[in-house]
């Protein structure tokens, strides 16, 4: 008769050997994940909270204005490239870069925020202002305009401090709009596959991003850093007889 391996000690400690692990792994899961055919390999895109979000692709993985300490990230890996957009603390938390940024992620990031770096990161990070480019290890980078055109919060967004990206992922152009306004150069965006795109005062409001959206075509546009706004407002004033294809995820779930 086989013998249960439960009913010998040696089997319990070897069986509990196999399971544990499993429970560890499903305790630090990573976030719900979409993915996004590429010419190599699927994008995944992982909503984190507000602005803050990751994408990984061929085995290398980046990091967005990550704030909310390494709690934030658990189950996903460390990050090799980190792109942080602006000096606003609901981006920008040096904190959490020490947390995370680990031995060996590089870092993009504007002029403002690399002078609030530590040495310690500010030695490996890409100064970049806006209409510059840079290859990340195959992960191309280029730095856009993102600022606010109302007279009443250019104080929040002055015009050629702060990025938007976008990034080039296997072939896929993928836009992070950062802290923006419907400005012309999102306006004058080409061949955008997937859209970042913010609508929370004081940068755009829904019906701003909707038009910013219509005007570029993205092919997927992800509404973020939206709290507070009416989403299906947002997906209505898109439309669909631009074959853009508005998706909704969660910025805001506890984790």
């Amino acid at each position: 008769m086989p013998i249960n391996p439960l009913h010998s000690p040696l089997g319990l400690i070897l069986t509990l050997g196999l399971l544990l692990p499993a429970a560890l792994t499903a305790q630090d899961k990573a976030p719900v994940s979409d993915s996004i055919p590429s010419q190599n390999g699927d994008i995944s895109i992982y909503p984190i909270n507000h602005a803050t979000m990751a994408l990984a692709w061929k085995g290398q993985t980046v990091y967005i204005d990550p704030v909310g300490g390494a709690a934030a990230f658990k189950g996903l890996p460390a990050p090799d490239l980190i792109l942080i957009t602006h000096i606003h603390p609901d981006h920008f938390s040096v904190q959490t870069l020490n947390a995370v940024a680990g031995d060996k992620a590089r870092l993009a990031a504007p002029p403002s925020v690399v002078a609030k770096l530590p040495s310690n990161l500010a030695a490996r990070a890409a100064t970049m202002t806006n209409g510059q480019s840079e290859d990340f290890q195959g992960i191309g980078v280029e730095a856009v305009p993102a600022y606010n055109l109302t007279a009443a919060r250019l104080s929040n967004h002055p015009k050629g401090r702060d990025d938007g990206y976008v990034l080039t992922m296997g072939g896929k152009r993928i836009y992070v709009s950062g802290d923006t306004e419907d400005v012309p150069e999102m306006l004058a965006l080409k061949n955008i596959d997937v859209a970042f795109v913010c609508m929370n005062q004081p940068t755009m409001n829904v019906d701003q991003a909707a038009r910013a959206v219509r005007a570029f075509k993205p092919k997927i546009v992800y509404p973020y850093h939206y709290r507070g706004s009416d989403l299906e407002r947002f997906k209505t004033l898109v439309g669909a007889d631009q074959g853009v294809e508005v998706r909704i995820r969660d910025w805001y779930a506890t984790r």
